[in-house]
């Protein structure tokens, strides 16, 4: 599969599953193993362990091929080994103590994250990346009706 190709099968996926801080690097000078790692962060083991399977299951769908996939088990940090590509999905405290940009960040990639575009979105009522959502006006507590006193009914005699 071209790389270019693989590349963009992967962000899209981790994209779809709302991955965050998605980055590309080239490593083609610095291994002979593999020409792209890419880094993305995951809010929780399950979203961990969601980002790499779809990014193995639409690799899969693209026909590329899956090395392997490791760390599945824990969903701390997943890696997905893509072949020409390496994707390294951790979360945040793993990502920042790890800080693999200093190891493979020599040379970023520039990668266009995909969106619907804007008229798709208005016509799902969906809002804008990035767009501020419309205040939700609070609902007042409802006003309570004045308690009336009654007069006490004269004894009938």
């Amino acid at each position: 599969m071209d790389l270019r190709k693989l590349q963009r099968i992967i962000v899209d996926a981790l994209d779809d599953i709302k991955a965050q801080d998605i980055r590309v690097f080239n490593t083609a000078g610095q291994t002979d193993l593999f020409d792209r790692v890419i880094i993305a962060t995951g809010t929780s083991n399950r979203q961990t362990r969601s980002l790499a399977a779809h990014v193995r299951d639409k690799v899969k769908e693209g026909g590329g091929t899956i090395i392997s996939m490791e760390g599945a088990d824990t969903g701390e940090w997943v890696l997905v080994d893509l072949g020409d590509a390496v994707v390294h999905i951790m979360q945040p405290a793993i990502r920042a103590y790890y800080n693999l940009e200093e190891l493979w960040g020599a040379k970023p990639v520039r990668v266009q994250i995909a969106r619907v575009p804007a008229a798709s979105r208005a016509a799902a009522g969906a809002r804008a990346p990035g767009a501020a959502r419309k205040p939700v006006a609070a609902k007042a507590p409802a006003a309570k009706a004045p308690v009336r006193q009654r007069k006490p009914r004269a004894a009938a005699g």
